[in-house]
């Protein structure tokens, strides 16, 4: 059967501030203010799409909508006054340009922070029984505050609210009340938990100006072997007031953190659409009239290659290029998804060289995975522009029926940032994906009755929990070795997914696997030569294709077991010690 390119509908920009409050929030810091003040607010800023988020209440879209609807009323009976009918006339110009969300900002187990929104076809009684199922006290459903004793905990929030058909936003995740736990020496399975959840839509961030490989949004793009679910990053103002107070930066006024979406229309469940498909590059933040705007594959060549993306100057048959891209585009379909950038090098420094004829490429490029690829799968090719170039964006899924082949049978992987050909095992545990039953979801978390902030409502782990060290999450180990007529045969084992490969020799092994084959061969290793912390130790560091690796040690009641080439996005919690990695904020 043909593949088909995702159809692509006549999509438009649109400016959204999904997270802001309104007088109906305890803390709303300018109470005089009226609805009609903040719309025209975001109307000065240009926004499309608002939502009121205001905490753990519906309230204040409400009383906004109980006031129109009390001014239309007033006109049926032709008892409106001049300046009720001025008032209501500005209320349907405002909102015949901006669609208003009603939701709130619910506060969960340990105080953390959930945005739910809902189409504005949502009875709002229908909006507080979800409150109310979530554990807001009824007789605090109007006052708007953030502290309202205990509710439910965060994964049930998020089903709660996906189920009712809303749009669930995990609010400033990388600040206080944030489901990222920045800056709490706790989480391991909690934070995947809280920020993989399938019922989860989008992930609010503070730091898309920031560039580079530590920002929260890199961090959750897919590439670190525990959060191998890329997710939606959005930002906004989390306004309490109408416009930023001058004296704190911090205080954010309406629009002052806006985000650009690519949907079909004005609606909420083209919104609600676009959190639900693959195609990352329909966000950006929105950096002012007079900025430049952001520039999605700058942004991604800043990241690099890596496990889920990578870069092509051409695609010329012509010394290979085509078939390079094949190869990735089934790789990654066999792995864990990802997106090529055709027209651009990863190295930042180049320049760009662009494609002269996108449409052309692009036709050529999808005839050749419909020929070459199997079984049929749907890659979305698009393009983007950057510094004044034409890239090709191709986002390809992970595969729902592996093991995928090119000509049938070349079957290839993603490992790190390199495409390999498969071999026999991981044929095998593609093969076994493919039949068996779905993915488990991360462990939830049993919820304790409290609301307190996470500072003091989290239960330290226990001494035995503590001294229970995991081993790196990327890199490969390998396991044990046999001699064979003189041929040495080894078991390796894949660190991102632990999976273990036999048989595997020196003149077989490909890439980071012969690296640590000939290291392990070599037998250079020496014990006195590690620089310990404990039981575990670094061996060495060193740069590979612009990436910091390192060889690590630990010491098992097994023995000595020891990691070959973990990259940053593999060292967590007393591995970031012995080498040195920053901790997170």
């Amino acid at each position: 059967m043909a593949r088909k390119p995702k159809k692509q509908t006549a999509r438009s920009w649109r400016r959204v501030d999904l997270h802001l409050h309104t007088p109906a929030s305890s803390d709303y810091q300018e109470p005089n203010t009226t609805w009609v003040d903040i719309l025209q607010a975001a109307e000065a800023r240009g926004l499309d799409v608002i939502g009121f988020t205001d905490h753990n209440t519906v309230a204040g879209y409400r009383r906004m909508r109980g006031e129109i609807e009390q001014f239309e009323l007033l006109e049926r009976l032709d008892r409106l006054r001049p300046e009720e009918k001025k008032q209501l006339a500005e209320y349907r110009r405002l909102l015949a340009k901006i669609l208003v969300l009603p939701g709130f900002e619910f506060t969960a187990t340990f105080g953390f922070h959930i945005i739910g929104l809902f189409s504005p076809e949502t009875p709002i009684r229908d909006i507080e029984h979800i409150l109310l199922n979530l554990n807001v006290p009824s007789d605090q459903l109007d006052r708007g505050s953030s502290t309202v004793g205990a509710t439910a905990d965060v994964l049930t929030a998020y089903k709660t609210i996906d189920e009712a058909g809303g749009l669930v936003i995990a609010a400033h995740v990388n600040s206080s009340n944030g489901v990222a736990m920045r800056g709490l020496n706790f989480g391991g399975q909690t934070k995947i938990a809280y920020t993989q959840d399938p019922h989860l839509h989008a992930l609010e961030v503070t730091d898309f100006d920031q560039k580079g490989r530590r920002t929260t949004a890199s961090f959750f793009n897919g590439s670190k072997p525990e959060y191998p679910r890329r997710m939606h990053c959005i930002q906004g103002s989390d306004a309490h007031r109408l416009r930023r107070e001058s004296r704190d930066t911090k205080n954010l006024g309406i629009g002052d953190r806006i985000t650009e979406v690519l949907i079909d229309d004005l609606s909420f469940e083209s919104l609600h659409d676009l959190f639900g498909d693959n195609d990352f590059g329909r966000t950006r933040p929105y950096r002012g009239s007079n900025e430049q705007a952001f520039d999605y594959v700058q942004s991604a060549r800043e990241e690099g290659a890596s496990s889920v993306q990578d870069f092509y100057e051409s695609m010329t048959e012509k010394g290979g290029f085509l078939n390079d891209v094949l190869c990735d585009v089934c790789a990654f379909a066999n792995t864990n998804g990802g997106t090529l950038y055709i027209g651009a090098s990863s190295d930042v420094k180049q320049n760009l060289v662009g494609v002269e004829n996108a449409p052309a490429a692009i036709a050529k490029l999808q005839k050749e995975i419909e020929r070459r690829i199997t079984p049929d799968f749907t890659v979305t090719l698009d393009t983007q522009e950057s510094r004044s170039k034409t890239i090709i964006r191709v986002s390809i899924p992970r595969g729902d029926d592996p093991p995928y082949a090119i000509d049938d049978n070349k079957i290839y992987v993603r490992q790190e940032s390199e495409t390999s050909l498969a071999v026999r095992d991981e044929i095998v545990h593609l093969v076994l994906r493919r039949s068996a039953v779905p993915a488990p979801q991360p462990i939830p978390v049993v919820a304790l009755e409290s609301s307190a902030s996470p500072e003091s409502s989290v239960t330290p782990p226990t001494a035995t929990e503590a001294a229970i060290l995991l081993p790196p999450r990327t890199g490969v180990e390998i396991v044990s070795s046999e001699n064979r007529d003189g041929v040495i045969y080894h078991v390796v084992r894949d660190l991102r997914n632990g999976s273990t490969v036999k048989n595997v020799t020196r003149s077989s092994a490909r890439n980071l696997w012969k690296y640590a084959i000939v290291e392990s061969e070599s037998n250079k290793f020496n014990e006195s030569s590690v620089t310990w912390s404990g039981d575990i130790g670094l061996i060495k560091k060193y740069q590979k294709m612009g990436d910091t690796r390192f060889d690590l040690v630990q010491r098992t009641p097994e023995g000595l077991r020891i990691y070959y080439g973990v990259s940053e996005d593999g060292i967590h919690d007393e591995w970031k010690k012995v080498v040195g990695s920053p901790e997170e904020e």
